[in-house]
This record gives C-alpha cells, structure tokens and sequence, in this order.
C-alpha cells in the first residue's frame, strides 16, 4: 500500500497557480517592451517549464510512497 505525498502535491499546485500568473502579468507587461515576441517566447518557456515540473510534482505526490 502507497501512502500520498501531500506537501508535493500542494506545492505542485502552487507552483502552477504562480506560473499562470506570472504568465498573466507578463502578458501585461509584454507590450512594453522593446521586443515584446521575444519577452513572450521566453517567458512561455519559463512557464511552461515551472508547469512541467509541477506535474511532475502532483503526479509523484499522488503515487506517494511505500509505507514502512
């Protein structure tokens, strides 16, 4: 029996929540800028990755591990 990891599972979900809005506020600021395509292309990077690593993170979390 697998007992679920919760504090992994939170902070995956956390961290997607800061993504998103991250991605929000530089959508914001984005026009701005000097060259606003590659503001956004980098920071769609960035949050894609944050995204994939929270992911990773919740479905970790949710297999959780062996118990003892």
């Amino acid at each position: 029996m697998r007992r679920t990891n919760w504090p992994v599972v939170i902070i995956g979900s956390v961290l997607i929540v800061l993504a998103l809005v991250l991605f929000v506020a530089m959508s914001m600021i984005a026009p701005r800028s000097n060259d606003p395509v590659t503001v956004m292309r980098l920071i769609g990077q960035v949050c894609g990755a944050i995204g994939g690593v929270s992911v990773a993170m919740i479905i970790l979390g949710l297999i959780g591990k062996k118990r003892a």
